[in-house]
């Protein structure tokens, strides 16, 4: 008979968004008459630029013609977008990044997820907590996490992110092997100074460790002293791996692409003690279990890189913030104390209570989805997630509620 991956069944309840789409469907089933405003999952309601959405008529058309059609790409991306990443987000940041190490794919969500395939299961990994339940949940998946106890498991590093470090974690007191790391983070919105990564860098360099640093949200980054990239910092390419998407950044959440950094530079040993590419390996795991994006959702995304392009998502990145802000000063208003929101789409608001509890009362008092920070780790309990990802006109009828509510 055959078996299942019995690590499978170490994973934890129900998947956040899963159990939240659950009990907000429950709520609408019970009170059709009232109409939600959901300020929970981060999807993206504006539409696409209107450049992005033009490049990508235009390759759907070549595709209808012989002497244009294009069939399989190729599994790293095409070289015109590749080449529109390194100038558009490195070069213009003075760092000097090669075509060869960016690899395009269908979503952050799926690299991030999928990165550990490539190291052994007994690897030491840390994870911030609170922190974007894909990391945690494919450790869990890949037997690398032992078991789960009061809502964390045996075999992770555990990197706090509290109140009184301004959810920024901190290196931990033993070495690990490999590190997770997001800022702007998901969920807290907090973001980390140059010198803060440039600590993690070192740490890295120092125990041979390589950083997963998912900078998803980095075009939502306003302060100009906030790096945007971990490989603004001296000695990054040695130990890091970066993972972006155009779906916060370009409304990509609904035609899927992203893109991975994994430099020649940073390498792992084998159970000899050999050291070998992490470039090398990640091309072999892409080629093999993907054909790549679609020829026209790369056209699209290269557009964002043109002139207008970028004029355009930076008013589309603005209209995110200005409703974060209002967010954000709306809690505030209400006496809770909150990070993120500024350089981040995401507000963390602290309330003190049981987060699921929270969750519920907002949603039956004043018709709002959030998201319960304790979905992100233990440490998010006490915790509320907002995202400013919706319309101008529901987040201030949102704000509205909540007062009149709360």
């Amino acid at each position: 008979m055959i078996r299942i991956n019995d690590n499978y069944l170490k994973l934890e309840a129900s998947y956040l968004f899963a159990e939240m789409a659950r009990r907000t469907e429950a709520f609408e089933a019970e009170h059709p008459e009232r109409p939600l405003i959901r300020l929970g999952i981060g999807d993206v309601t504006e539409p696409l630029p209107a450049a992005c959405l033009e490049a990508l008529h235009r390759a759907v058309d070549e595709l209808g013609h012989r002497e244009t059609f294009r069939g399989y790409g190729t599994s790293e991306g095409y070289p015109f977008l590749r080449e529109s990443i390194v100038e558009g987000d490195f070069a213009s940041r003075g760092v000097e990044m090669s075509p060869d190490a960016i690899f395009v794919s269908d979503g952050a969500k799926g690299d991030t997820g999928g990165i550990q395939e490539i190291f052994t299961t007994d690897t030491k990994v840390a994870v911030p907590d609170p922190i974007y339940p894909v990391y945690v949940d494919t450790n869990v998946m890949a037997g690398r996490a032992g078991s789960a106890v009061k809502g964390r498991y045996t075999d992770l590093v555990y990197l706090d992110g509290t109140r009184e470090n301004d959810y920024i974690s901190q290196i931990p007191n033993e070495p690990v092997d490999l590190i997770y790391l997001c800022f702007p983070n998901n969920p807290t919105g907090a973001t980390a100074t140059t010198e803060q990564l440039q600590g993690w860098v070192n740490y890295a360099r120092e125990c041979g460790a390589v950083i997963l640093f998912d900078a998803a949200y980095e075009a939502y980054i306003r302060d100009p002293k906030l790096p945007h990239s971990i490989f603004e910092l001296e000695g990054a390419k040695e130990v890091a791996i970066e993972f972006r998407s155009f779906s916060k950044t370009a409304g990509f959440t609904g035609t899927r692409c992203a893109y991975t950094i994994v430099p020649p530079e940073v390498t792992a040993q084998d159970a000899k003690g050999q050291k070998h590419s992490l470039q090398r390996l990640w091309y072999r795991r892409q080629s093999t279990k993907s054909n790549g994006v679609s020829y026209p959702i790369q056209r699209a995304a290269a557009a964002a890189y043109s002139d207008e392009g970028q004029k355009q998502i930076s008013v589309l990145i603005d209209f995110y913030l200005e409703n974060a802000r209002i967010i954000r000063e709306g809690m505030i208003h209400l006496g809770y104390s909150c990070v993120g929101g500024d350089n981040s789409p995401y507000i963390w608001v602290y309330t003190g209570e049981d987060s699921w509890a929270s969750f519920d009362r907002l949603l039956k008092t004043a018709g709002v989805v959030c998201s319960p920070g304790v979905g992100f780790g233990t440490g998010g309990e006490g915790h509320l997630r907002f995202s400013a990802f919706n319309s101008r006109e529901n987040v201030e009828e949102a704000i509205a509620r909540l007062k009149e509510a709360l």
